[in-house]
């Protein structure tokens, strides 16, 4: 794939099979909702989001932000279709981001790196914060040794 005909772009919003195609691709869609239900409130529900497309408009890559607006933000869903990695889309995708952010004069920006991909995200300016451990909610565990 020729990385010039490819167009980084914000958008409102977009083919919602297209997404799910990306999110099929690195494993995170099962494939039981209805994608117009999940993605369009997706789009909704973010700050900014971005989509790498071809020539054709189809989606090969995309990422989310999620943000008040104000002073934080955090770069979720970064992903390219596998046959298109390795020639710079990711970064172009995330440096969009990172620079609707600073347009917005919102400076701390942050994100989750899977396993392995610490090596792609810290070339584009961000490090492991020390002192600081991400937390997921899994529910409260009942633990007898408290009233």
């Amino acid at each position: 794939m020729n990385t010039e005909e490819i167009t980084v772009v914000v958008v409102d919003e977009w083919d919602a099979e297209d997404i799910v195609a990306l999110y099929c691709s690195a494993g995170w869609w099962d494939g039981d909702a209805d994608a117009a239900s999940v993605i369009l409130p997706l789009f909704k529900g973010s700050y900014a989001v971005v989509v790498a497309h071809d020539k054709d408009n189809k989606a090969v890559g995309m990422g989310r932000l999620i943000s008040d607006g104000v002073a934080d933000a955090y770069i979720q869903d970064v992903v390219v279709n596998p046959r298109c990695r390795g020639q710079g889309i990711g970064k172009r995708i995330v440096q969009l981001l990172v620079d609707t952010c600073h347009e917005a004069g919102i400076t701390w920006i942050a994100l989750i790196a899977e396993p392995g991909t610490h090596t792609f995200y810290t070339p584009l300016g961000f490090m492991p914060m020390d002192n600081h451990l991400p937390m997921k909610y899994e529910g409260v565990k009942e633990n007898n040794d408290h009233p």
